[in-house]
């Protein structure tokens, strides 16, 4: 496998930088080969390319982590159960990729590439196959929408409650979430932003800040309670280590605060030993949409602490600069399991302090949102 991880990585570099160009051409392909596929996917394609490649690029990155590499894909295909593929599909969009990258590769590819992806994309759709098959929920859960708040223009907290059947997850994971009565067959991830429960009721953050998703804007501004939504089962391994005898650091930036205020919940109701610091950051105070909630839970709580920041409101009572400045001057973190969840740039910056801190890379975890 290490040979193969090696191939991959290798001739990934020959079209990272050509995305678009990939993504055209591996579902032109696609849809010539099966032309019933299409119905599976939304009318307006854009941005679905990039869920696609970002699997494939995420499943590159782990090859060479065995555990990892089959954890990670047999809960894709749990996932992809919600698009109603079969075997047939996967071998169908294995021609289409390896087309895909010959053509876009361009003289750079060559035999040695292709039979390493075929060997990959065998191993792979095996794996999400397996999972699939030993799913025995539901492709997804209908979900009615119980509150609906706004919070500024672009964010909204909801909870909703999965009809029918359980729908079990973990603190700390994501789900993908349709809108089937404004955007059908289009998905996107959310962190569930509370600890498992009895009701099956389930919590989401959402921003929608200029350019972003459609699911997100529908999610904000055109629901509301009463409304039907559509989950899929739960992904992730942001969760809480219960064998761990660490003092947990958890960062959180903006909606980023979901799978955080989720872990922190779920501690409330067996942790005694484990000192849990969190830091929550925004641009702007009126950003810190959950400071009241988290300010509760310490207040019953004497092992939680709370830190706020922001990074734009030169008089906030409390921490002034990036989240991630705010958590290097707090430290060393060296002795804690760190939790980070929040845009792709805080995500960035904070990894990038606790790595100078020392700490070790198999201490942290983390999840990012995009660009918000």
């Amino acid at each position: 496998m290490d040979d193969v991880a090696r191939l991959l990585k290798e001739s990934w570099t020959l079209v990272e930088e050509h995305r678009d160009r990939l993504s055209g051409h591996f579902y032109a392909r696609l849809f010539l080969l099966d032309p019933a596929l299409r119905q599976l996917f939304p009318a307006e394609m854009t941005g679905q390319g990039d869920r696609i490649l970002d699997a494939i690029v995420t499943a590159i990155q782990v090859v060479d982590d065995p555990e990892s590499f089959e954890e990670y894909l047999r809960a894709l295909g749990r996932d992809h159960r919600k698009y109603h593929v079969d075997a047939e599909h996967y071998a169908t969009m294995g021609v289409a990729l390896l087309d895909a990258l010959r053509c876009t590769a361009g003289d750079g590819w060559n035999l040695t590439y292709d039979q390493a992806w075929r060997d990959a994309y065998g191993a792979i759709s095996e794996k999400m196959l397996a999972g699939a098959a030993a799913d025995g929920n539901p492709p997804f859960w209908h979900a009615e929408v119980l509150t609906h708040e706004r919070y500024g223009q672009d964010t909204a907290v909801l909870t909703v409650r999965a009809l029918q059947h359980p729908l079990p997850w973990r603190a700390g994971q994501y789900v993908s979430v349709e809108v089937p009565r404004h955007l059908p067959r289009v998905w996107r991830t959310y962190s569930v932003a509370n600890a498992p429960n009895d009701d099956n009721v389930l919590e989401f953050h959402v921003r929608t800040p200029p350019g972003a998703g459609w699911v997100s804007g529908a999610l904000v501004r055109r629901t509301k309670a009463g409304d039907l939504l559509r989950v899929a089962a739960p992904m992730g391994s942001m969760t809480v280590d219960r064998a761990s005898e660490r003092d947990i650091l958890c960062v959180a930036g903006g909606v980023g605060l979901a799978p955080v205020k989720a872990m922190v919940e779920e501690l409330t109701t067996w942790n005694r030993s484990r000192w849990v610091h969190v830091f929550y950051g925004a641009r702007r105070a009126g950003d810190l949409y959950g400071l009241a909630g988290l300010r509760e839970l310490m207040e019953t709580h004497p092992w939680l602490s709370v830190t706020p920041a922001c990074s734009e409101e030169p008089d906030f009572d409390g921490e002034h600069g990036d989240v991630s400045e705010v958590v290097a001057r707090y430290g060393p973190w060296t002795n804690h399991d760190c939790y980070v969840s929040g845009s792709a740039r805080m995500v960035r910056s904070t990894l990038r302090a606790l790595a100078e801190d020392g700490v070790p890379p198999p201490h942290t975890r983390y999840d990012t949102f995009g660009d918000l």
